[in-house]
C-alpha cells in the first residue's frame, strides 16, 4: 500500500516532461490517476505503461486547457468514481519564442498567457467546488523561477508565472477555512521539452540553454510535488524553489568548460 492508495490525482500536461513523471512517481505511490494532455497518442501510451507496471485505475483522455468549454465538458463528464478529486497538479504549461518584448510574436503570448494563466484558472475553477464541498484536497501549481526573477528575452513567459505565484497565494487565502492545501513548485533548468518547444526544435539552441551544466530531471521535480502531497494533514508546503547546483538564479549560472 502506497502512501496515496485510493486518492486520485487530476494532472495536467502528462504526456511528457514533468507532467509524465509525476504520473509514474504518484502511480507507485497507489494513486489512481486522472491524465490529460493535448497529445491523446503520447498520452495513451504513458497512461497504458503506468496500468502495465503498477495497476492502478488510469483514466487519460485529450484535454486542451486553453478551451474553456472543453475543460468544462471534459470535467462535468467524469464518471462518478472519479468526481471526487483529492489531489490537481496543474502541469500544462510551456514558453514560446525567445525575444525583446519589442520583437515578440502575439501568437506566442497568446499561447503562452492562454495555455499557463487562463488554463490553470479554468481547470482550478472546475475542480476546486467539489474541494470545498468536502472540505479537503490538494493545488499544486507548476511555477517556475521566471515567477521570482525575470531574465532577458523572458518577459511574457515570465509574467504568466508571476501570475502562477500571485493565483497560487490567492488561492490559499480563498480556501484557507477549508482544510485545502495549496502549494507551487518552481523549478529552475530542468531537461525536458521546455527548450525545444521554446524554440521550435532548434537543436543548436536548445544545446546551448544546456550547455555545460547538469540540469534537473522531470523526475527531480516530480519529487518535490510527491514531497508536497504527502506531508502530515497540518503541514502545507507553500512553495518550493528549486534550481540545479549550478545555477543560483534565473540568469547566474556556472557552467563548466
Amino acid at each position: 500500500m502506497g502512501r496515496l492508495s485510493n486518492k486520485v490525482v487530476f494532472i495536467t500536461g502528462a504526456s511528457s516532461g514533468i507532467g509524465k513523471a509525476c504520473a509514474e512517481l504518484f502511480a507507485g505511490e497507489g494513486a489512481n490517476l486522472i491524465l490529460s494532455a493535448r497529445r491523446v497518442d503520447r498520452l495513451n501510451y504513458v497512461a497504458d505503461a503506468i496500468r502495465e507496471k503498477t495497476g492502478v485505475k488510469v483514466l487519460d483522455f485529450k484535454l486542451d486547457v486553453r478551451n474553456y468549454e472543453e475543460v468544462k465538458s471534459a470535467i462535468s463528464a467524469l464518471p462518478d468514481e472519479w468526481k471526487q478529486i483529492d489531489i490537481l497538479i496543474n502541469n500544462a504549461g510551456l514558453a514560446r519564442g525567445f525575444d525583446n518584448l519589442y520583437e515578440g510574436r502575439i501568437e506566442d503570448w497568446e499561447e503562452m498567457i492562454d495555455t499557463n494563466i487562463k488554463g490553470l484558472l479554468y481547470v482550478t475553477r472546475l475542480v476546486l467546488p467539489q474541494m470545498v464541498e468536502r472540505k479537503s484536497g490538494h493545488v499544486i501549481n507548476i511555477g517556475s523561477v521566471a515567477g521570482h526573477q525575470v531574465y532577458a528575452k523572458g518577459n511574457v513567459y515570465a509574467a504568466t508565472k508571476f501570475a502562477v505565484n500571485a493565483l497560487t497565494q490567492s488561492i490559499r487565502l480563498d480556501v484557507l477555512d477549508k482544510n485545502i492545501k495549496v502549494s507551487t513548485v518552481d523549478p529552475g533548468m530542468v531537461l525536458t521539452e521546455f527548450s525545444y518547444v521554446r524554440f521550435s526544435g532548434n537543436e543548436e539552441k536548445v544545446n546551448k540553454v544546456y550547455e555545460g551544466i547538469t540540469p534537473l530531471t522531470a523526475e527531480d521535480i516530480a519529487d518535490s510535488v510527491l514531497f508536497c502531497a504527502t506531508r502530515p494533514a497540518h503541514v502545507n508546503i507553500n512553495e518550493i524553489i528549486i534550481t540545479t547546483a549550478a545555477q543560483a538564479s534565473s540568469t547566474q549560472m556556472y557552467r563548466q568548460k
